[in-house]
C-alpha cells in the first residue's frame, strides 16, 4: 500500500450519506421498535389467549401433509386470485354472514385488508382526486389516501352509522363544481373507531345516492365478523343492483392479524384491473392452507367464544372508565369489535396526552390520527380493548386517568381519593 492509499479503516468509517437519494415523496422516517408499553391500548391486536393455537396447529399439520409439496409452486397451483378451497369457504361464509352471493372467482385473497386498500387505491384514485370517507374513521384509509395526494372530505358519524343526509349534501355540492368522486368509502359493521352499525334504512339510501351520482361505494367489513348480536345488517356489496360495491374483508380480527390475510370481492370488471397491479407472486400460501383447513369446521364457534371473552374486556374498560374519570369522559356501549372511541373534555389535547402517557407506561391512539377533522377530534381518543388482561385494563386506565389529571386537570380529582 503506498502512503497516499486511505486505509481501509478509514473509508469505512465515513457514513455513507443516503439523505438526498430519498424520495421526497416519503413519510417521516420510523422510530425504531422499543417494545409494548405496560398497559397497551393501542393497535387492532386481538386477545392472546384466544388465538386457537393448537386448532391452528392440528390444521397447519393436517394440510402440510396433504398438500405440501404444492408449495414449490407459486399460487399452490390454484391461481393468482389465491388459494381456491379457502376462497370456496369465504364463499359460503359471505354468503351465510352477509347476505353476499359471489363466487370464488369473484374473491382475490390479500396480505391482509391494508394490501386491499393500497390496490383499490391504486386502481381508482390519483393525485387531485377526491373521494369521500367517514369523518372519524379507520386511520390507515385516511394516511394512505393522503400520502396519495388525494383530498377525503368527512362525513359525520352518528349512532346509525354515516349520515346519508350529508352524503347527500356533498354529492350535490361536488357535482354543480364538475367534481365526480372516486369512491363513498365506510366502514358500515362495526365502524372503526366509533364501533357503529350502519342502519339497513342509511344502507339503501347510501346505495341509492351512490347509483344517482355515479360514484362507487367502497365497503370495508373487516370488523363485522364480531357484531355482540347474532344477525348484522347485509352488506353494502349484497344489497347493491348495479354491483358499484368493493368489498374488502379480513381474517386478522378474528382469527389472528398476524396471519396477514385479507380479500376483496368485486365483479371482474374490478377484479382484473387488480389482479394487474398485484405484482407480489401472490400472499403468503401457507397462511391460506392452514386457514382453509381450520375455518370449516371451527370458524364459527370460535369467533362465537372470542366475542364472550371481547364483551367481557369491553365491560371492564367502560367500567373502569367511569370509576377513574367518571362524567369527564364520554362514550357509547359499542356494538361489537375491539376499540372504544372515547370524548374527553374540550381542554384535553389528546395528541399531548399520548406522549405523557407513554412515559407513565400507558399507550393510548389520540383521536385526530383517526379523524379528517383534527380539531373535532382534539379531545377524542380510541382505546383497544381486546389485548390487555382485565387487571391490565384496570390498572391502565388508573394510570392514564392520573396522567390526564396531572396535565389537564381532568378528572378534577382521582378516584382512589375520597373525601
Amino acid at each position: 500500500m503506498s502512503p497516499a492509499s486511505p486505509r481501509a479503516a478509514d473509508i469505512a468509517a465515513v457514513p455513507f450519506d443516503f439523505g438526498p437519494l430519498f424520495s421526497r415523496t416519503l413519510p417521516p422516517p420510523a422510530a425504531k421498535w422499543g417494545g409494548l408499553q405496560k398497559y397497551h391500548f393501542i393497535g387492532g391486536n386481538n386477545d392472546a389467549d384466544q388465538v386457537p393455537v393448537d386448532r391452528l396447529l392440528a390444521a397447519a399439520t393436517s394440510v402440510l401433509q396433504r398438500e405440501g409439496r404444492n408449495l414449490a409452486t407459486y399460487n399452490l397451483l390454484t391461481g393468482p386470485l389465491g388459494y381456491l378451497p379457502l376462497r370456496q369457504f369465504l364463499v359460503g361464509k359471505l354468503k351465510r354472514d352477509a347476505g353476499i352471493t359471489c363466487s370464488a372467482d369473484d374473491i382475490l385473497i390479500t396480505s391482509g385488508s391494508l394490501q386491499g386498500l393500497d390496490l383499490v387505491n391504486s386502481v381508482l384514485t390519483e393525485a387531485g382526486d377526491t373521494v369521500l370517507i367517514e369523518q372519524d374513521c379507520y386511520e390507515g384509509s385516511i394516511s394512505r389516501l393522503m400520502r396519495r395526494g388525494v383530498t377525503p372530505i368527512g362525513i359525520p358519524v352518528d349512532r346509525d352509522g354515516m349520515r346519508t343526509d350529508a352524503v347527500a349534501n356533498v354529492l350535490a355540492e361536488l357535482k354543480q363544481r364538475g367534481v365526480r368522486p372516486k369512491y363513498i368509502y365506510t366502514i358500515p359493521t362495526v365502524q372503526n373507531p366509533t364501533a357503529t352499525i350502519m342502519s339497513e334504512t342509511r344502507r339503501r339510501e347510501l346505495l341509492r345516492l351512490s347509483e344517482d351520482y355515479g360514484v362507487p361505494i367502497f365497503e370495508d367489513d373487516c370488523y363485522a365478523d364480531l357484531v355482540w348480536e347474532d344477525r348484522r345488517p347485509p352488506a353494502l356489496y349484497a344489497m347493491s343492483r348495479s354491483g358499484g360495491v368493493i368489498y374488502i374483508g379480513s381474517f386478522s380480527k378474528s382469527i389472528a392479524p398476524a396471519l396477514r390475510v385479507g380479500y376483496i370481492v368485486a365483479n371482474w370488471n374490478v377484479m382484473s384491473r387488480i389482479l394487474a397491479i398485484k405484482t407480489d407472486a401472490g400472499t403468503g400460501s401457507l397462511e391460506q392452507m392452514v386457514l382453509a383447513e381450520f375455518c370449516p369446521a371451527h370458524f364459527h364457534d370460535h369467533v362465537g367464544s372470542l366475542k364472550k371473552g371481547l364483551r367481557v374486556k369491553c365491560e371492564a374498560l367502560m367500567e373502569a372508565l367511569a370509576e377513574q374519570f367518571g362524567t369527564a369522559a364520554e362514550f357509547d356501549d359499542p356494538k361489537g369489535g375491539i376499540f372504544l372511541w372515547v370524548k374527553l373534555p374540550d381542554n384535553v389535547d389528546t395528541m399531548k396526552l399520548r406522549q405523557a402517557a407513554l412515559a407513565d407506561g400507558v399507550a393510548i391512539n389520540p383521536g385526530p390520527e383517526w379523524s379528517v377533522d383534527a380539531a373535532h377530534a382534539r379531545s377524542r381518543l380510541r382505546l383497544c380493548f381486546a389485548s390487555p388482561s382485565l387487571e391490565a385494563i384496570r390498572d391502565g386506565v388508573a394510570v392514564l386517568a392520573e396522567t390526564c389529571r396531572r396535565e389537564f386537570g381532568v378528572p378534577e380529582r382521582s378516584a382512589n381519593v375520597t373525601r
